[in-house]
């Protein structure tokens, strides 16, 4: 290959590489950029303190149960073609989002922004593995991809405060009308379209588990709201729970599953997903609660809320560009349970601010050591989680890392709710209860991500001697 031919194909994997950071970083961000708008939002809306969580959970969710379809979507129609469709399904959506006149209509649009960010997801990183080879290429690539996902939660957090008080909390979702359509055109002329692959549609896989999962947060939620007799919250709960039974039942036997169970026959892919799942579900209280924590008892307007997300923002982002050079140096192991114990110790400190903190002694500190944390552990994490697979099930594999991301937060979030409502403590007054109660969140979540860090140990970094690699794994 000559020089100039060579820095063209370098140039278009740039090009590439930015379309796709970009559009998974435009998903990450619309999670969170209505948490530091919560308040305005229920103030506007109508919402109650457990209904407001279905904000972020009526995207989370279609998200989560529809991620697997939409994958094997991509593998069945091609990959661009669901990227772009996925793109234009979610501009339309925040579109609708940000004229919303009430809460239904609010909620309904975030579960069609959530269904369309389930077919875009999955085609963003099974683009990436298949346009960047395995090593330092793909390295560097998952890299900025895990950058996106780190640093688009807090940057949701700061923009959203910044739109919420200075302009109104809808205008984050009408910005994401320009940036999808520059996207969409970039990614019609930059990005190949992968080989169209004959299949079937798993349809009751996907409706199993995206009703199962809906009912088990749905059950949580009430239960926070109507207490543990309630006869409807716990139907929901064991319909829950029976669905996704169901749910792999069917996966075992249909003819084309949009869940290969042979993906979790692996145990260090299986164990980066289940850490995957217990780090969101206790990240998800920290993000869903501090803003909550910042404006309820420091005080803080939605703009100030914002910005004091930046101590969790910079060194996020610092860390997640070292990972490749760490990597290199430690090992991937080693930099998922180093983030993983800086998010638990930093979890468990901020877990100790009261009425009396104050930002800067108690609050700032433990927000640096989850940043960082989280910045080295979720680069590595990715790879474990599409580590050695086959290129015809990139698109699940993807699928899957993506599951455990939104479903992870969903749960937590789901449980962290029903914490946060049975930590309401007698005959204290308002702020008083509200620090109670977001003291005894921020500990459950360490507690969740000291399970992540044990799962890690135990099947990333530790497994079993007769464990093959996902090299050999590759080669039998």
């Amino acid at each position: 290959m000559t020089n100039s031919a060579r820095l063209s194909a370098n140039q278009n994997a740039s090009i590439v590489l930015a379309i796709i950071v970009a559009s998974y970083l435009m998903i990450v961000v619309d999670i969170s950029i209505v948490i530091t708008g919560l308040p305005r939002i229920k103030a506007s809306l109508g919402f109650s303190s457990a209904q407001l969580s279905w904000v972020t959970n009526a995207y989370t969710l279609t998200f989560g149960g529809l991620l697997l379809l939409g994958a094997r979507a991509g593998d069945i129609l091609g990959r661009r073609r669901m990227f772009i469709s996925g793109l234009s399904i979610f501009t339309l959506a925040s579109m609708a989002i940000g004229v919303a006149p009430s809460a239904n209509w609010l909620l309904t649009a975030r579960a069609v922004q959530g269904t369309g960010a389930a077919v875009l997801a999955p085609s963003t990183l099974a683009l990436l593995s298949t346009n960047f080879a395995e090593g330092p290429e793909r390295t560097r690539a998952l890299s900025m991809y895990a950058a996106a996902a780190g640093v688009g939660a807090t940057l949701g957090l700061v923009l959203g405060g910044l739109f919420a008080d200075l302009v109104s909390w809808r205008a984050g979702f009408f910005i994401n009308l320009p940036i999808g359509l520059v996207l969409i055109v970039a990614a019609r002329r930059y990005i190949g379209e992968t080989p169209m692959r004959p299949g079937q549609f798993d349809l009751a896989g996907a409706v199993c588990s995206t009703l199962g999962m809906t009912a088990l947060v749905y059950g949580l939620v009430r239960t926070a709201e109507a207490g543990w007799h309630d006869a409807l919250a716990l139907a929901a709960i064991l319909c829950g729970i029976v669905l996704i039974i169901v749910f792999i039942m069917i996966e075992r036997y249909v003819s084309h599953p949009i869940l290969p169970l042979r993906l979790l026959a692996n145990r260090r892919r299986a164990g980066a997903y289940l850490a995957r799942m217990l780090f969101l579900g206790g990240a998800v209280g920290f993000w869903f609660f501090s803003t909550q924590f910042l404006q309820g008892v420091l005080h803080l307007r939605p703009m100030q809320a914002g910005l004091a997300f930046l101590p969790v923002t910079l060194p996020n982002f610092a860390s997640a560009m070292a990972v490749p050079k760490l990597a290199r140096r430690f090992g991937n192991e080693r930099l998922i349970l180093a983030g993983l114990a800086l998010g638990v110790i930093g979890l468990l400190w901020l877990g100790q601010a009261g009425v009396d903190a104050t930002y800067w002694i108690n609050v700032a500190p433990p927000m640096f050591l989850i940043g960082l944390g989280q910045g080295l552990l979720l680069g590595p994490l990715t790879a474990a989680g599409v580590a050695g697979v086959a290129r015809e099930d990139a698109g699940a594999a993807s699928g899957l890392v993506n599951v455990a991301h939104q479903l992870g937060g969903a749960l937590g979030l789901g449980l962290l709710v029903l914490v946060f409502a049975e930590a309401a403590p007698v005959g204290a007054n308002d702020i008083n209860a509200l620090a109670h109660q977001i003291s005894m969140t921020m500990n459950t979540s360490g507690l969740l991500l000291g399970l992540a860090l044990f799962v890690s140990w135990a099947f990333i970094a530790l497994p079993p001697r007769n464990l093959k690699t996902p090299r050999q794994e590759a080669l039998s």
